[in-house]
C-alpha cells in the first residue's frame, strides 16, 4: 500500500485554500445541526462522507488510508470513550436501583438547605470538578447530568447546566492527562505548564458558580445566593492557583473541589440563602421525599459509599506507588495494537511513520473499567448491607443494568463513533493541521488567537488531551516563530480546549442522553454555543495580556 505525507498546502499549493477546504466537514456537521435541526448521528455521517471526500480528492490521501483512519477513529470512539460512558451511567444508576440517590439528595438539602441553587452548584460544579480529576472523557457529564436531572431540573437545563459546569476542571482532568500530553509532545516541563494553566482557569472557575445560578433562576437568584456563590468560585479559582504551582497539577482539581465543597459546608452552617421555597416554586420542583432529619449515621454512610469508593479506587489506581507501582502496573497491561493496513504508512515530512497510528487497547487501566470494578463492588455492598432506607438490590438486577445503559446509548454511541471517525480522517489527512496552521501565521495576534486552537480541536473531538495532542507542537513552534513565550501557548491551547468541551458533539450527545433528550443535540447546542463563545473570547483576552502586560501572572519556570 502506498504511503502519505500530510502537508498544510495540499490544495494548489496554498495553505488558505487547504483551510478553507479542511473547514467544510466542521461547517456540514455544525450547520445540520443548527440549520437543518438533524439528529447528531446524522449530522456525523454527513461530516464524515466530507471529511473523507476532502481528505482523498483535496488532500491527495488514498482512498484505504483515509477509510482505515476513519475506522480506528470508531474503535477508539467505542473503546474507551463510549465504554467510559456507559460504565459512567450505569455506576450512577446502580444508586439509583437501591434507592440510595434519594438519600444523596437528602444530604445535599441538607448542606445547600432545600436550595436548588445551591444544590446545583455543588454538584455541577464541586461533585462534577471531582469527577473530571478522577475520570474525564465524559463521565462528569454523564452523572452529575443524571443528578441534577433527578433534582427536578427540566431537562434541557440540566443538560446546559452540567456542560457549563465542565469548564475550568477539564485542563486538570484525568488527573492532569492534556497537561503531561503536552508536556511529552513538547518537551517542556509538564509542571511548568500547569502553572501556567493554573493561572489563566482560576478566572473561569470563579465566574462559574455564578453562571450556572443565573441560568438556573436568573439575575434574582444570583441576588439571593452570591456569598454561597463567590465563596464557592473563589476557594475553587484559588486552589487551582496553589494546587497547580506549589503542589501538584495532576492532583489540582481532586484539591479544588474538595476544598470548595469544605468551604460550602462551613459557610452555610452560619448563612443561608434567601428565596429557597419561592426558587423551588419558580421552577416547579417537588421538594426531596426523604428529609435530613430522617437520616440516619448509616444511611448517609450508605448513600455516600459509591463516591468515596470511586475517590479510593481512582486514587490507588492513578496514584498509589507505596510498596507496588499500581498505576505502572495498570499502564503495563496495555495492549498497543499498531492499526492493520495504517500503521508505517502515514510519514511525517521527515519521512518517517507517525505515532498516532498505534492503538491503545487500556482494558484494565481504562477509566470505564475502574468504574466498572468501583461499581461492581457498590453493588456487592448494597447487596449485602440494605435497610429500610432503601430498596433492596439484587446483584443480577445491577448487572442486568448494564445492557439497559448500553441500550439507552446506541443513539449517542453511534454519533460518539462518528464523531471520532471524522477527527481522525481530518487528523491523519492534515485538514486540521491546515486550519491551525492558518490560524497561527497572524504573527504576534497570535497571542489573542492561540486559545482558538484548543477550543477548535476540542469541539471537534471532544477530549482536551486531543487537542493538546493536535495543536501542542504547533503551538511551540508558532510562538518561536512569533517571538512568543512557547510554554504560555501551549498553555493556552489547554486553557481554550475547556471551553470548547461544551460544544463537542461527543458532549453534547452525552449530555442529551443522560437528561432523556436524545436526538436532541441541537437545541442543548443552542443554549450552549453563546457562553463557549464569550468564555473564548475571555480566555483569549487574558492570554494576550499574559504574554504582552501582565507578565507576572506567568509563573516562572
Amino acid at each position: 500500500m502506498s504511503t502519505f505525507t500530510a502537508t498544510t498546502d495540499a490544495v494548489g499549493g496554498s495553505l488558505g485554500l487547504s483551510a478553507l477546504l479542511g473547514a467544510v466537514p466542521l461547517l456540514t456537521f455544525f450547520l445540520l445541526l443548527i440549520i437543518v435541526k438533524a439528529k447528531a448521528w446524522q449530522a456525523g455521517i454527513a461530516a464524515l462522507v466530507a471529511a473523507l471526500a476532502v481528505a482523498i480528492l483535496g488532500y491527495g490521501m488514498p482512498a484505504p488510508l483515509a477509510l482505515l483512519s476513519a475506522s480506528q477513529g470508531a474503535v477508539f470512539g467505542l473503546f474507551p470513550i463510549v465504554w467510559i460512558v456507559v460504565m459512567a451511567l450505569w455506576f450512577y444508576q446502580v444508586t439509583v436501583l437501591s434507592g440510595r440517590f434519594e438519600d444523596m439528595r437528602a444530604i445535599f438539602d441538607s448542606i445547600g438547605g432545600g436550595d436548588i441553587r445551591i444544590q446545583a452548584v455543588l454538584i455541577a460544579f464541586c461533585f462534577g470538578g471531582m469527577l473530571e480529576a478522577l475520570a474525564g472523557f465524559g463521565a462528569p457529564v454523564a452523572i452529575t447530568a443524571t443528578m441534577i436531572l433527578a433534582l427536578g431540573l427540566p431537562p434541557l437545563k440540566a443538560a446546559t447546566v452540567v456542560l457549563i459546569a465542565n469548564t475550568a476542571p477539564v485542563a486538570f482532568g484525568a488527573v492532569g492527562t492534556p497537561i503531561t500530553t503536552a508536556g511529552q509532545l513538547t518537551g517542556i516541563d509538564a509542571a511548568h505548564i500547569g502553572a501556567i494553566v493554573g493561572h489563566q482557569a482560576p478566572f473561569v472557575a470563579i465566574f462559574v458558580p455564578f453562571l450556572l445560578v443565573a441560568l438556573i433562576d436568573g439575575l434574582h437568584g444570583v441576588k439571593d445566593t452570591w456569598p454561597a456563590l463567590l465563596v464557592i468560585g473563589g476557594v475553587f479559582a484559588a486552589a487551582i492557583w496553589w494546587s497547580s504551582a506549589h503542589f501538584s497539577y495532576e492532583l489540582t482539581d481532586v484539591v479544588a473541589s474538595l476544598a470548595a465543597m469544605a468551604a460550602a459546608v462551613v459557610l452555610l452552617r452560619f448563612w443561608r440563602p434567601k428565596g429557597a421555597a419561592e426558587a423551588s416554586a419558580r421552577l416547579g420542583i417537588e421538594p426531596s421525599t426523604t428529609s435530613a432529619q430522617e437520616l440516619t449515621g448509616r444511611r448517609i454512610w450508605m448513600a455516600v459509599f459509591p463516591y468515596l469508593a470511586v475517590v479510593t479506587v481512582f486514587g490507588i489506581a492513578k496514584l498509589w506507588t507505596l510498596g507496588a507501582d499500581i498505576p505502572a502496573f495498570l499502564k503495563s497491561t496495555d495492549a498497543t495494537i499498531p492499526w492493520p493496513g495504517l500503521d508505517g504508512h502515514l510519514l511525517d515530512a521527515a519521512g518517517e511513520p507517525i505515532g498516532g497510528t498505534v492503538y491503545s487497547l487500556q482494558w484494565l487501566s481504562s477509566p470505564g473499567t475502574l468504574l466498572l470494578i468501583t461499581g461492581l463492588i457498590v453493588a456487592v455492598v448494597y447487596t449485602v448491607w440494605n435497610d429500610g432506607g432503601s430498596r433492596p438490590l439484587s446483584f443480577g438486577d445491577a448487572l442486568a443494568e448494564i445492557g439497559r445503559c448500553f441500550w439507552r446509548m446506541r443513539f449517542s454511541a453511534l454519533t460518539i463513533m462518528l464523531v471520532l471517525s471524522l477527527a481522525y480522517v481530518m487528523n491523519f489527512s492534515g485538514q486540521t493541521l491546515a486550519m491551525g496552521t492558518a490560524i497561527a501565521g497572524v504573527g504576534a495576534a497570535f497571542a489573542f488567537l492561540s486559545p482558538v486552537l484548543g477550543w477548535l480541536g476540542t469541539a471537534v473531538t471532544g477530549s482536551d488531551t486531543s487537542a493538546n495532542a493536535l495543536f501542542a507542537t504547533l503551538q511551540q513552534t508558532a510562538a518561536h516563530n512569533a517571538g512568543l513565550d512557547p510554554a504560555l501557548m501551549v498553555a493556552a491551547n489547554t486553557s481554550g480546549g475547556v471551553v470548547g468541551k461544551m460544544i463537542s458533539p461527543q458532549s453534547l450527545a452525552i449530555a442529551a442522553t443522560a437528561v432523556g433528550m436524545e436526538g436532541q443535540e441541537s437545541a442543548v447546542f443552542r443554549k450552549v454555543v453563546g457562553w463557549s463563545l464569550l468564555l473564548l473570547l475571555a480566555v483569549c483576552t487574558l492570554v494576550f495580556l499574559q504574554s504582552n502586560v501582565l507578565h507576572w501572572l506567568v509563573p516562572a519556570p
